[in-house]
């Protein structure tokens, strides 16, 4: 990396951070190949961050531990980074292996490629054994955390309870406030059910919370998520899978009637040329 290029990453770590100190959630949405990241870049977005599932989507997968390796998607959110002037965070699922080390060399690989931020969880992806013992998911985030605090890298930790038929609140508080004690800077438990399980886990801890919207069950605008003491909020695959809906819904118009109404909603050809093309990708430069 150029001198100029950690200067550049250095710039949008601390523009990263200052973001979670706002009295106001900031949305981050999550692009999964260029063409998106160009996309919702242009739209006003302060931060993006990747996502597993979209990704997957986009190359016949499914967003599975056994699906998807490090290599993958360390290289689709290379590109990401590479396609905006803006801060990107990656979703770096369970740290690509269970040993503390391996978390911590996972972390060099994101900031290498010129990430400021990035999740770990403590799904385990086995079924019989969904989510680490807390020990040794104590030990992953600080290793995570020990490693972060010598780069320029924001990281989040994961409670993954509640997306694998475990919805205890208690445990999930008590291992958000464990990887908090342990280093992490952003705390994440996807899934909480209501906006007060969201509000007891913001009182409960020290760090700003994440929250993820646009998945199944209730949804709350960015004003009643700031009230409850959110900071920052993801979307997950959702942008990917509304994608995909539109997609299916067009298809199905020109199969089942053979019209083509759907082009009316379409993005115009010109304004994506632009999103897309090299002399836009030069501006940035």
């Amino acid at each position: 990396m150029s001198l100029r290029e950690r200067m550049d990453q250095d710039k949008k770590f601390e523009a990263f951070r200052s973001l979670h100190h706002r009295t106001e959630a900031f949305v981050m949405p999550n692009p999964w190949d260029v063409g998106s990241t160009r996309l919702l870049a242009s739209l006003g977005f302060e931060a993006l961050a990747t996502t597993s599932a979209g990704y997957a989507f986009s190359v016949g997968k499914r967003d599975s531990f056994a699906g998807l390796s490090r290599d993958e998607l360390i290289a689709n959110a290379a590109q990401i980074a590479g396609a905006c002037d803006l801060p990107v965070s990656a979703d770096l699922e369970d740290g690509f292996g269970r040993a503390p080390e391996t978390c911590a060399d996972t972390i060099r690989i994101a900031s290498g490629i010129g990430l400021v931020g990035g999740s770990i969880e403590d799904a385990t992806g086995n079924p019989d054994e969904p989510i680490f013992d807390l020990a040794l998911a104590v030990e992953r985030i600080r290793a995570a955390a020990e490693t972060a605090a010598a780069l320029p890298f924001f990281l989040t930790a994961r409670a993954e309870n509640y997306l694998w038929g475990r919805p205890d609140l208690k445990d999930t508080i008590k291992r958000l406030q464990a990887f908090s004690e342990a280093g992490a800077n952003v705390l994440y438990a996807p899934g909480l059910p209501d906006i007060e399980a969201i509000r007891t886990v913001c009182r409960e801890v020290d760090k700003p919370v994440n929250v993820v919207m646009g998945l199944s069950g209730q949804s709350y605008s960015v004003a009643e998520l700031s009230e409850a003491g959110v900071r920052r909020i993801s979307v997950g695959g959702s942008l990917a899978r509304a994608a995909f809906g539109a997609l299916k819904r067009a298809a199905e118009e020109v199969r089942g009637s053979g019209t083509f109404e759907y082009a009316q909603d379409a993005i115009p050809d010109a304004v994506l040329a632009s999103l897309m093309s090299q002399d836009h990708c030069a501006e940035r430069d």
